[in-house]
């Protein structure tokens, strides 16, 4: 199959998680267990469900993959939503990583769409 770094949805996604890394450090100690890292997670699992996508044989794994990843996606989104709710990071950084869930969304959408127009 193709080799994940390759793949734009996949360099937005990684980029995407290690910007989630660097603010969740500042979050409050008493969430190191709870949403640090449940976005950690959430996030990480977007980029890993893509590479481990493109390891496998059949474009219907593939696409399993990519529906996974959609759903960590949103999983992301919510979370991010909800630290800027609760004042753990700035308005402003948030909007623009919501904006790059969105478009990894997007991303991850129309290439989903475009496996399934190959059956």
């Amino acid at each position: 199959m193709k080799d994940f770094r390759d793949l734009k949805v996949w360099e937005k996604a990684h980029s995407l998680t290690l910007e989630i890394y660097n603010i969740t450090r500042l979050f409050p100690k008493e969430e190191l267990y709870g949403l640090s890292s449940q976005l950690r997670r959430a996030s990480s699992s977007i980029p890993a469900n893509i590479a481990e996508g493109c390891g496998r044989g059949s474009d219907s794994d593939f696409k399993r993959f990519l529906q996974i990843a959609f759903g960590s996606a949103s999983e992301t989104e919510y979370l991010l939503v909800l630290s800027k709710d609760l004042g753990y990071v700035s308005s402003p950084k948030i909007e623009v990583m919501i904006s790059n869930v969105e478009e990894i969304k997007k991303m991850l959408s129309s290439f989903i769409q475009r496996i399934k127009n190959k059956d």
